[in-house]
């Protein structure tokens, strides 16, 4: 790696839970804080939809490199003072394969913010952690990271072997391309996601010079980081090892799922993690998942990792994405003994199974996801598929069940889906508004989630990033 190898990566978690402000909290004190790239278009959107509080986007935008893009973004989509709380922020369209001139605009400047107000104040490095299954936003995505200085990328969910050959050519702003996984795909069938950064130079504006940056994927298996080591396009500097105690998605468990009687996913032997093999390759790994005291990362560094990558003690700190009120009223259920997360098999339209944090007045609750209306209005988890007429269509098994099952879905794989999208959005106080109702909240948390009361001084609920670094160094 081109970085010093930090002891602690943060977590890049949920949409904008991992925000700039964490990132910078972390990197300042010498670890490698990363920022959620998940979403940012529309985190950004409707934060300058909000009035841009503290004139933080707006001061990122001031320093980008190609000032009417910049404009026109602005132009678009601030509103001095906000909109009214009876308001529904700006649609901004579904992703499609097709580029989109504007909505790429919006993924370059929205990851060049987020990184540069994370980088903003220091010298140290960070980075920015991306869904693979979130294909579409890729190219444009991380081509506005790097135009920030990004110097990691972390990705999960997935198997992003594509990505260090896109990092290369992007360094160059030379053109990308990215394959898309459409469903029931023939050899007519468009599958591939382009991106050339010349097409949105501006006249007169010289290219910066890029670093490529290091990059990390999230593997849960030495077979995982194998096929890595075999297949990937580029350079693989290092690993994110998760168990299935991380929060956010999951890998599923190796084999047939086997169910616990409330309905949780069972993990075996076979996915137990083989450290040794993961050594053998030679490449510096960090260990992830109830990996959160002194003592585990004595356990982590004893295998040979690098290090420990830590979400859930970041995302309830102070410095983090979520609003006081949920975080504390969290941390409080967990200092109470009532601390639970659920591994859900079915919740997220991915496929992989997801952790779900039980609060009241949430969709981890019956009630509240019965009573919510289903729509598809953000589409980010879509399943590309190919139509009759050999077209791309796009399907969500947590959109509307009409919907679904006039695109060819399949009614059994509708049960117990959550439209995640939304969901996360709201953890942030970003929630979707719609005439009669706001979306509701998708917490999600590690199995760490109970033990959080190490981070907690006796006389209060909140604690900070620094707070969780000097409890993990001990």
């Amino acid at each position: 790696m081109h970085i010093a190898l930090p002891k602690i990566i943060q977590g890049g978690m949920g949409v904008g839970v991992s925000n700039w402000h964490l990132a910078q909290a972390v990197s300042k004190l010498g670890h490698l804080g990363v920022v959620s790239g998940t979403a940012l278009d529309l985190v950004m959107a409707r934060r300058l939809q909000t009035g841009d509080p503290g004139g933080h986007v707006r001061r990122a935008l001031r320093h980008f490199v190609w000032p009417q893009m910049a404009q026109r973004v602005l132009d678009a989509l601030f509103v001095p003072g906000g909109i009214k709380p009876d308001e529904h922020y700006t649609f901004l369209g579904l992703p499609t394969i097709k580029e989109n001139h504007a909505r790429n605009e919006l993924c370059i400047v929205s990851n060049f913010v987020e990184v540069f107000l994370a980088r903003e104040g220091h010298s140290n490095p960070v980075g920015i952690n991306y869904l693979e299954k979130i294909q579409l936003p890729h190219l444009p995505s991380l081509y506005g990271a790097m135009l920030a200085g990004v110097a990691v990328v972390i990705v999960g969910a997935g198997i992003a072997v594509e990505f260090p050959g896109v990092l290369d050519v992007l360094a160059q702003h030379q053109p990308a391309t990215y394959s898309i996984r459409v469903h029931g795909a023939q050899a007519d069938t468009e599958c591939t996601s382009r991106f050339d950064p010349g097409d949105y130079l501006e006249a007169g504006a010289a290219l910066p010079a890029l670093s490529r940056p290091d990059f990390l994927p999230i593997i849960s298996s030495d077979a995982l980081a194998s096929i890595f080591i075999r297949k990937a396009s580029g350079r693989v500097d290092g690993f994110v090892v998760e168990s299935p105690q991380a929060g956010g998605h999951n890998a599923p468990p190796r084999g047939t799922l086997h169910l616990t009687d409330d309905g949780q996913p069972i993990y075996g032997p076979r996915d137990t993690v083989n450290f040794a093999a993961i050594r053998k390759l030679g490449l510096p790994f960090w260990v992830g998942g109830s990996y959160d005291s002194p003592e585990q990362l004595k356990v982590a560094e004893a295998e040979g990792a690098a290090g420990i990558q830590v979400g859930t003690a970041f995302a309830l700190c102070t410095d983090s994405g979520l609003p006081s009120e949920i975080r504390r009223t969290l941390v409080a259920k967990a200092l109470a003994g009532e601390a639970h997360v659920f591994t859900d098999p079915v919740a997220s339209p991915t496929g992989f199974p997801f952790k779900v944090a039980q609060l009241e007045g949430t969709l981890s609750e019956r009630a509240v996801y019965l009573k919510r209306q289903r729509i598809c209005d953000l589409g980010y988890l879509r399943e590309p598929y190919r139509r009759e007429d050999g077209t791309v269509g796009y399907r969500c098994a947590a959109e509307p069940e009409l919907n679904f099952l006039a695109k060819g879905g399949k009614a059994d794989e509708m049960a117990g889906r959550i439209c995640v999208c939304n969901g996360l959005l709201a953890n942030i106080g970003l929630a979707q508004r719609l005439p009669g109702r706001v979306e509701p909240c998708l917490l999600t948390l590690g199995d760490s989630f109970a033990s959080i009361g190490r981070f907690c001084r006796a006389d209060s609920l909140d604690f900070s990033a620094e707070d969780v670094v000097r409890t993990l160094l001990g």
